[in-house]
């Protein structure tokens, strides 16, 4: 849109409807400081009885005036008509107002004439530069007729003309004309200016909130979480991502202490600056949160100046990302390579274990079918051959644990591991009479890509623990709730 399109635009608008009471306020003000003045005039400071009259017929005009406002405020109150419709009737009602005081009052030498000026200079701040050009013009029409009137003796009795009287009114009509055109047009230049300035205004206003809203949805976009401090290291703002990981909306961090996410991390913020100072790679941390959920997750953060448009830092940016999983994964994988490394070396022991155990059973089991059947002899051997059985179950296990199947990740609703763990603990010998289970699932599906089997045995190593800590009996309670999206929370309480 070009500033002349909103300069059209903007006169078009019309006046705020506030402004229009803020002019009725002043109009009205102002009749009283002319009764005010009329007052005191007719009450001795008038020169003459000339003078006494002349400024005496303000009276009648005020009572005009207030009426007019009051009509102008019903209509500003309840009429529809637009209200720029209802400002240039003002207007053209207050030119007819000061023409009447100018006649009122005086000749040529009326000191209400003024107020023209100062009516024509109002228009232009409600009415724009059009409505203060034909303002300037309406003046000087009235001021000029009004002066016809007198100088030719229409009114008040014929008077004697001289050339040296008509040019006199001639030329102080014509001076007055000037200076009402005058200043209609430096007024609507001056209101010109001032539209275009408020629509350049609004055009920035307009490009700033914009560009706000772009930044701010980019900041948000980002799947890294960004929370930004003052100096003090209170917390300001929090994007989205920031609150999905951390489980706090921003507006319960707002105002409060970074160091509630991240601890105490004065030494990184002091390595940080440096290395910003220097034009060096910010350093990067961790740190561990505990979330509004009571879970801790592992973050990787790093830490930014904040600058003003003059460079002066002014605040903190601090940038992470979740790093439970990777560090979970990374956590499996050492651990699956130490037990690979035990495994393999299990399988071998285990190999030269179970040959000459085998061949130990295999002798003994010769022997017991070659021997004379002795009771005594029978039941050694038969003790020989339950030992190394026992034996070879001892190694079968150790090289179970050392050599862990490999995980299945299935779609599993994790309610069914958990009713079928308590179903079986509810037949297991290790739950005498005093024992109470409970299990509390909500009664819709909760679907997660787990390994069944394997959560499962978690399920009952917990409740087995549970249950050896509640040797006499307790009570033993499982709940099953969403978190928040994506987590799970799972809990097994007992009474021991």
């Amino acid at each position: 849109m070009s500033v002349r399109e909103g300069n059209v635009r903007g006169e078009e608008a019309g006046p705020p409807r506030r402004w229009l009471w803020r002019l009725i306020a002043g109009r009205v003000v102002v009749a009283a400081l002319l009764l005010g003045m009329s007052a005191l005039w007719a009450g001795g400071l008038a020169a003459n009885a000339h003078e006494s009259h002349r400024l005496g017929g303000v009276v009648p005009l005020v009572g005009a005036v207030l009426a007019l406002s009051a009509s102008y405020a019903l209509a500003l109150r309840f009429s529809s008509l637009p209200l720029r419709a209802q400002a240039g009737a003002q207007f053209a009602f207050d030119a007819l107002l000061v023409t009447w005081l100018v006649w009122a009052t005086g000749d040529l030498n009326s000191p209400y004439s003024a107020l023209y000026i100062i009516a024509v200079s109002v228009a232009s701040i409600f009415l724009g530069a059009r409505g203060a050009l034909l303002m300037s013009v309406g003046c000087a029409a009235c001021y000029t007729a009004t002066m016809l009137v007198f100088a030719l003796g229409w009114v008040g009795g014929a008077r004697d003309l001289t050339p040296a009287s008509l040019a006199e009114a001639v030329e102080t009509t014509g001076l007055n004309d000037v200076a009402f055109l005058v200043v209609g047009l430096l007024a609507a230049r001056l209101a010109e200016r001032q539209t275009r300035s408020e629509v350049e205004v609004r055009e920035a206003t307009s490009a700033l909130a914009s560009l706000r809203a772009l930044h701010e949805r980019i900041v948000e976009s980002i799947r890294s979480g960004v929370i930004t401090t003052d100096l003090r290291r209170r917390v300001y703002t929090v994007n989205r991502a920031a609150e999905e990981m951390i489980g706090y909306a921003a507006e319960d961090l707002r105002g409060k202490d970074v160091s509630i996410l991240f601890g105490d991390i004065t030494r990184q913020i002091e390595d940080s600056l440096r290395a910003a100072d220097e034009g060096g790679v910010s350093p990067r941390h961790e740190a561990e949160c505990l979330t509004s959920e009571g879970f801790l997750v592992k973050l990787g953060y790093s830490i930014s100046p904040l600058s003003s448009e003059s460079g002066e830092t002014t605040g903190l940016v601090i940038t992470f990302q979740d790093l439970t999983d990777v560090r979970s994964m990374e956590e499996t994988s050492r651990r699956q390579e130490r037990l690979s490394a035990v495994g393999r070396v299990a399988a071998g022991i285990a190999h030269e274990i179970r040959n000459p155990l085998a061949a130990m059973r295999g002798s003994i089991q010769v022997l017991r079918s070659e021997m004379q059947a002795d009771p005594a002899q029978a039941e050694l051997m038969e003790i020989v051959l339950r030992e190394s059985d026992r034996l070879n179950r001892i190694i079968t296990d150790f090289l179970t644990y050392a050599r862990p199947r490999k995980f299945s990740l299935v779609e599993t609703d994790l309610r069914e591991p958990l009713r079928e763990t308590f179903a079986l603990l509810r037949h297991s010998p290790e739950v005498v009479d005093g024992h109470v289970l409970e299990e509390d699932l909500p009664e819709v599906p909760v679907p997660a890509l787990a390994d069944a089997e394997g959560i499962k045995q978690v399920f009952w190593n917990l409740a087995r623990n549970a249950l050896k800590a509640m040797p006499g009996g307790g009570r033993l309670r499982a709940e099953m709730r969403r978190a928040r999206a994506g987590v799970v929370r799972i809990t097994f309480a007992d009474t021991g």
